[in-house]
């Protein structure tokens, strides 16, 4: 059966250009999704994804003009229940009749459990034309659009208003009806730089028309990558690197459909205000690249991306360069502004900043981060006096002008501020990054003063917001909760702190009888909930579980202790003797009484004793090693006792007659899992 490319086409006004890339990878492959179910594919469905800032349209290679017959199986009753004395009951009457068929016409066959009626035909293709306009309408409502529009006196709805649609197969068009439109070969290229309407000849031309004739580069990831290629030959020229994020060139791709990549510049005096300014102005108002010197350092040149490409750009140029002069200015006169008051004098207008109205000001939470950070500080062996004035000044820069006009900048501005003001630069530094991490794989705060600022400010976070009952729920956490318990588990795992004690001492920094009394406890569960979330990213999931069942408060050691279990995993030994640890404490729970030491005399049978001896001797071995941290070599030492264990099992009876000999043989299961335990719950190594 021959085969064509098949070309779809909506034309719209300007798309949201943050999501245009994910609509136009959506509606492709919800399209090739539809034509591959409707069996309208020569083999796997093979398709090109375009998305521009007017037109989402989509390219599949080898779609059939009509689908093949297919060979239907209708399956009714069981034969079981379908005859009564040799004559048809109601139910195999129903069948046929519904199916269409006489009862001499129905066969037999096996549903895989039974015997059942069925009726076998084959039903003849259908075109490509019935069922290619339900493919796209389908195609359009799965679209991930979070806002729809109404246009004009029409009642469809979609992200921006449609005015044209291309459905072509091969040259042919295919007539469907989408969002009111009736379908053809016709569409518009670049407002400015297209001659007029452009008539695709042939679905396979379309990226080729549109390119030449329409001056539009209709492939996203093709113009995402013409933009990347021309930045990085204008920065090399000047010897510099891009600033910008991959969702910065995505924004840009989405915002022009024939890139021209130009070189820009502005004052230097511009330079004296802090880089950060200026690169968030140029990158978030304006859509600039900044660039930077081999030193890192903001240069007066920029890059822009231009939609249109002419002779003389210098208009172009100019132009840009104005409209970022102005908000330069404003950057400027803000932190001229700034500068006027020190960082400590803004302190009293934090509260009138309110954080929670059940938790108050951003005043009140200053008094509780200052002893919170004193108190980690202490505890890190860090200048605690150092760490509470950081914690004093950390939220001061929220009431400047320069963070109110951009508050991605807080803790930055502070970090400055701090500087001018004459602070130390461990504490101008620990102003910035206490609020790190921010994010995943964002990195720690650098030096204990400001780990000792972070983990105030994220448990106080923590403990405050969970503790009126704003908890997490499903895909809610407005506050993000989880952000901060993953920032501090991240934190902790580099100091030796204990989580619980932590959670305790900012509890006891809130007023008494301000939050729910259960929050240290809940909180305490929701880090060791977030925290095996955290490590099951690296290690499988029954090594997390056998780690994290030994309930850890100190969290510096935990990748050693992951690594010793992972590597006691792959031992011989390691699965009877996790089996045998089940085994244990199963019979432990069975205890009538309390568990206490072994009574040498009591013990019988020569595989007890043998056992009690084996005990003996690992007992200060593993005790040893844990002391030191050498966790892999405390778990290799247990594989030198399954002899013994295995014979225990074998030959004693645990449960004895005598009540003294049985709670004999408890406490020695009980000494033995305290050795086989030491380091994590082998018990649960394999499941």
């Amino acid at each position: 059966m021959t085969t064509q490319t098949l070309l779809i086409e909506l034309l719209t006004e300007e798309l949201p250009p943050k999501a245009l890339n994910n609509l136009g990878n959506h509606f492709a492959a919800s399209v090739a999704e539809g034509l591959e179910k409707a069996q309208l594919i020569d083999g796997e469905a093979e398709y090109t994804a375009y998305a521009s800032p007017r037109r989402l349209a989509v390219q599949i290679k080898n779609v059939k003009a009509v689908q093949a017959d297919q060979k239907i199986v209708k399956k009714g009753p069981a034969v079981a229940n379908a005859m009564k004395d040799g004559a048809p009951t109601k139910a195999l009457e129903g069948f046929a009749r519904g199916a269409g068929a006489k009862i001499e016409d129905l066969t037999i066959v096996h549903d895989g459990k039974q015997d059942v009626y069925a009726y076998e035909y084959v039903q003849t293709g259908k075109p490509l034309g019935e069922l290619l306009e339900d493919i796209i309408n389908q195609a359009v409502k799965k679209l991930p659009i979070p806002k729809v529009m109404r246009w004009g006196s029409s009642t469809f709805t979609f992200v921006r208003p449609v005015h044209g649609l291309i459905v072509l197969h091969g040259g042919d068009i295919v007539n469907v009806s989408v969002l009111g439109l009736q379908s053809g070969n016709q569409t518009l290229g670049h407002r400015f730089l297209s001659s007029g309407e452009i008539t695709i000849e042939n679905a396979d031309n379309y990226a080729t028309q549109m390119r030449e004739q329409g001056k539009v580069v209709a492939s996203f990831a093709e113009r995402k990558a013409a933009i990347q290629t021309a930045l990085n030959e204008q920065a090399g020229r000047l010897k510099a690197t891009v600033a910008a994020d991959e969702a910065l060139l995505d924004e840009v791709t989405a915002l022009v459909e024939y890139p021209v990549v130009l070189e820009a510049g502005f004052e230097e005096h511009f330079l004296a205000v802090p880089q950060e300014c200026l690169i968030l102005t140029m990158q978030q108002n304006q859509k600039y690249f900044p660039l930077l010197d081999q030193n890192g350092k903001l240069m007066n040149r920029f890059l822009l991306v231009s939609n249109l490409k002419t002779e003389d750009p210098s208009h172009i140029i100019q132009g840009n360069e104005r409209v970022l002069r102005a908000r330069l200015s404003d950057a400027e006169f803000f932190y001229k502004q700034d500068q006027k008051a020190t960082l400590e004098s803004r302190l009293p207008k934090l509260a009138n900043v309110v954080y929670h109205n059940k938790i108050g000001s951003q005043a009140e939470r200053i008094e509780r981060l200052q002893s919170i950070a004193a108190h980690i500080a202490k505890a890190l062996g860090a200048d605690a006096a150092a760490a509470e004035r950081a914690a004093r000044l950390a939220k001061a820069d929220l009431v400047t002008e320069m963070v109110g006009e951009f508050p991605e900048l807080q803790g930055t501005m502070g970090k400055y501020y701090a500087r001018l003001d004459g602070e130390t630069e461990e504490i101008a530094e620990a102003v910035e990054q206490h609020y790190q991490p921010r994010f995943a794989g964002d990195n720690l705060p650098n030096g204990k003063v400001a780990t000792a600022v972070a983990l105030a400010d994220k448990l106080e976070t923590l403990v405050g917001i969970w503790g009126i009952g704003l908890i997490p729920t499903g895909d809610k956490d407005p506050y993000a909760l989880r952000r901060a318990a993953l920032g501090i588990l991240r934190m902790l795992m580099q100091y030796g702190l204990d989580v619980n004690e932590l959670i305790q001492t900012t509890f006891d920094s809130f007023p008494k009888g301000l939050l729910n009394e259960k929050t240290p406890s809940e909180t305490a569960d929701f880090m060791q909930a977030r925290l095996a979330v955290l490590l099951q990213n690296d290690y499988p999931q029954d090594i997390v579980a056998a780690v994290l069942a030994k309930q850890p408060r100190r969290l510096n050691d935990l990748t050693a202790k992951l690594q010793a279990v992972a590597a006691f995993k792959q031992l011989p030994e390691a699965a009877t003797l996790a089996a045998a640890n089940k085994r244990v404490q199963n019979l432990l729970k069975k205890a009538d009484a309390a568990l206490g030491e072994v009574d040498e005399s009591l013990l019988q049978q020569d595989e007890e004793k043998a056992l009690y001896a084996a005990a003996q001797d690992l007992q200060p071995k593993i005790a040893a090693a844990v002391t030191e941290g050498n966790f892999q070599t405390a778990l290799s030492e247990l594989a030198s006792v399954k002899p013994q264990v295995d014979a225990f099992f074998d030959g004693v009876m645990v449960m004895a007659e005598d009540p003294a000999v049985k709670q004999n043989r408890l406490n020695l299961l009980n000494r033995l899992a305290e050795q086989m335990n030491a380091v994590a719950d082998i018990a649960l190594l394999g499941e």
